[in-house]
């Protein structure tokens, strides 16, 4: 690991069925102050890979796994404390209004509920913050969980589709968000928009058949190239 890694990881397999890993032996790296984008096919294990992340599947194996430096699990407190993860689609705290779920979240990662009128305004989300999430739209629901996770400022944002649902103006300023979020930590996102992907990555990884088949870093980030493979990608995958 390099001195400016926070996070290892070293031959990850994950399955549903014990024949048939989703995942197979995926290995990464993540530096501080980075945003690493996730793209591949459908069922290429994006979402998979990023629920195993955040602690919710157990049929997994890795030969290891380091946080800043120590060996660790994904359902350790300490790492869930340094981690945010906001889903593809979330249907969870459904009673709650914004408001409460935030004040929740923020007790649950140890701190007071912080300021969030720069986000609320930038997600014009002023009308909705008192609103129960389920009368909320699907749109309008992915707000409250990225306002919530970039008023945390965690060490490691894990975001799933985050652009999935947002309108023109709230996807613009997530972009900025993303752009910002380096003087607070890392960010690794999953999308299948080559947009969101080449205006926000510093790095671009390709997930094919469960595992990383190509980097792309700096120069190399351009959306007729990363298209170029996943369309290689496609052919492969595909019955001749």
């Amino acid at each position: 690991m390099n001195k400016a890694d926070i996070f290892s990881l070293r031959n990850l397999s994950v399955w549903y069925t014990a024949d048939h890993p989703v995942i197979s032996q995926l290995s990464l790296d993540l530096e501080a102050g980075e945003v690493v984008g996730l793209i591949g096919m459908n069922g290429a294990g994006k979402t998979t890979f990023i629920k195993t992340m955040a602690g919710l599947l157990r049929s997994f194996h890795a030969d290891s796994a380091t946080w800043n430096g120590k060996e660790f699990r994904f359902c350790d407190r300490e790492f869930k404390r340094s981690r945010y993860v906001v889903f593809a689609e979330d249907s969870s705290f459904r009673y709650f209004t914004f408001r409460e779920y935030l004040a929740y979240a923020a007790a649950s990662y140890g701190i007071k509920p912080p300021d969030v009128t720069y986000l609320i305004s930038g997600f014009h989300f002023e009308e909705y913050t008192d609103v129960l999430l389920k009368e909320l739209s699907t749109g309008n629901r992915k707000k409250v969980y990225l306002i919530t996770a970039f008023a945390l400022h965690p060490e490691l944002l894990l975001l799933d589709e985050p652009v999935n649902g947002l309108d023109f103006q709230s996807t613009e300023f997530l972009y900025q968000l993303m752009g910002e979020y380096k003087q607070y930590g890392t960010i690794l996102f999953s999308s299948h928009i080559l947009e969101s992907i080449c205006l926000t990555s510093d790095r671009v990884l390709v997930l094919e058949n469960g595992k990383i088949s190509r980097t792309f870093t700096g120069g190399e980030i351009a959306a007729g190239s990363i298209r170029e493979v996943l369309h290689d990608c496609e052919k492969y995958e595909s019955p001749v």
